[in-house]
């Protein structure tokens, strides 16, 4: 079977609007576990899905685009705020490559 190659752009919304919403669905269903330590959570990503379902689909990729180049820079400051240095970098790509 002959497999296309295509250039992968990180920066490049890939998902649809439906995944997008399923993602949203799947963080809401996991805080309903724990309603009462969650109720803000849960009325923040709800306000996210509403933003989700009302955005078209060209503006969906400008703005979740940007979100995905910006969260290898987040997740490395943020590892660099814990006050940890560099050499945490790698747990943390650990800890995102488990979360599946």
């Amino acid at each position: 079977m002959f497999v296309k190659k295509t250039k992968f752009e990180p920066d490049k919304l890939a998902l649809t609007k439906k995944e997008i919403l399923d993602f949203c669905d799947r963080v809401i269903e996991k805080w309903s576990n724990n309603p009462e330590k969650n109720t803000n959570n849960i009325l923040a990503m709800n306000a996210v899905k509403t933003s989700v379902i009302w955005t078209d689909e060209e503006s969906l990729k400008a703005i979740w685009g940007e979100i995905f180049s910006w969260t290898f820079d987040l997740l490395y400051e943020n590892a660099l705020a814990q006050g940890k240095g560099e050499e945490n970098w790698s747990e943390v790509l650990k800890k995102i490559k488990n979360k599946k």
